[in-house]
């Protein structure tokens, strides 16, 4: 059996219920991450600070980091910072000093070199001027910012605003959760961490729109369901494909952490909080926020249906949905014999009034399969 079948099509959770929980939760992190990014900052990598970066590999088993520092504290190069990076056997050292031209930077990388010696095989350079570490800072504030716009126009001609607000509450707790994790770790911010937030921006608005869009079909459909109960049918009905996909996100970017190499590890590490936390975001924060925007099935733009489904009530809605959630792959059956009402020797037409009156009580028929 495909593990795909262990997982339901159509649960039964009370989401809604756990709002009063999950919003204080929610709200915890995201001030968490403002005291973390006025506390301790960010550990600002070589493309936004600018400076050499070296990494090296010793011969011995272990390097010595501490000889290193020393050595390398002597030398009139500004600013210098060693760290073990990867394996016991690989360092890498940021000098944060950098020259105005090529010899200038040349000269540093020489003399960071004569100091390793023959022990370290030098693996890889990297040199960032000012200029360009400033022009780099420049253009990663404007992507963020032309994303989010991006997202915000896209939102409000999509949808309606309580959405939209909804959509960009849920965007920012999001991007404030995966920055948080940055700033507690020390992990460098660099240009990857920029694809990195880039791309769970996309991740959480492609899965809270896949929710929207449900929740704003089923608000043109029933119109007397309340919306907690709506709601929490509208996440159920996606909720088999959130977990699925995230699950398969999940395991890719975990992947990616432990065999991706340490150049790629704060880029995969970001991708696989943000993931978790993007799928909990919209179960938990883009659907009960729509409760306190004060949306309501006559604020959804569309006409009205006119079937019998767009007055049912909670029990019928919730046993509909279950039907639509469902592939059928035998024909409907047949109604009864006796299902029509009987209309012999009643002149009045009474009897066909009573039974047309009898048959609109009963449930409702099973939509058609688009």
């Amino acid at each position: 059996m495909p593990l795909i079948d262990y997982i339901p099509a159509q649960t039964n959770i009370h989401f809604m219920r756990l709002r009063h929980w999950t919003f204080p939760f929610s709200a915890a992190l995201s001030i968490i991450a403002v005291v973390l990014f006025a506390t301790y900052g960010f550990n600002l990598g070589i493309d936004f600070r600018g400076g050499t970066l070296i990494e090296a590999q010793t011969s011995q088993q272990v390097a010595d980091i501490g000889a290193l520092r020393e050595h390398l504290t002597d030398l009139d190069v500004g600013d210098v910072q060693i760290q073990e990076f990867g394996s016991p056997r690989d360092v890498l050292i940021r000098v944060g000093a950098f020259g105005t031209t090529d010899e200038a930077q040349q000269a540093i990388i020489t003399k960071v070199r004569d100091v390793l010696g023959a022990e370290y095989t030098v693996r890889r350079v990297e040199t960032v001027g000012p200029s360009v570490s400033g022009e780099l800072v420049r253009q990663s504030i404007l992507a963020l910012v032309l994303g989010a716009v991006a997202v915000l126009a896209y939102l409000w001609f999509r949808f309606e605003w309580q959405f939209a607000v909804g959509a960009i509450v849920t965007t920012m707790h999001d991007i404030f959760v995966t920055l948080m994790i940055y700033s507690a770790f020390g992990i460098d911010f660099d240009l990857t961490s920029i694809a990195a937030i880039l791309t769970i921006m996309g991740y959480s608005l492609n899965d809270t729109v896949v929710v929207y869009d449900r929740i704003r079909e089923m608000l043109r459909r029933y119109k007397k369901l309340p919306l907690p109960e709506l709601l929490d049918i509208a996440v159920n009905a996606t909720f088999s494909r959130t977990i699925i996909v995230s699950t398969t996100t999940f395991f890719a970017t975990l992947a990616l952490y432990f065999f991706g190499g340490e150049v790629l590890r704060g880029f995969s590490l970001a991708m696989t909080v943000g993931v978790v936390i993007g799928t909990y975001s919209t179960i938990f924060v883009a659907a009960p926020i729509l409760i306190h925007l004060g949306l309501r099935s006559s604020t959804v733009a569309g006409p009205a249906k006119s079937e019998p489904e767009a007055v049912l009530g909670v029990d019928e809605a919730a046993k509909l949905a279950e039907v639509e959630a469902e592939v059928l792959d035998e024909p409907v059956p047949p109604a009864p014999a006796n299902a029509p009402a009987k209309t012999a020797g009643n002149k009045s037409g009474k009897g066909t009034a009573k039974g047309s009156a009898k048959g609109s009580k009963g449930p409702p028929a099973r939509p058609a399969k688009a």
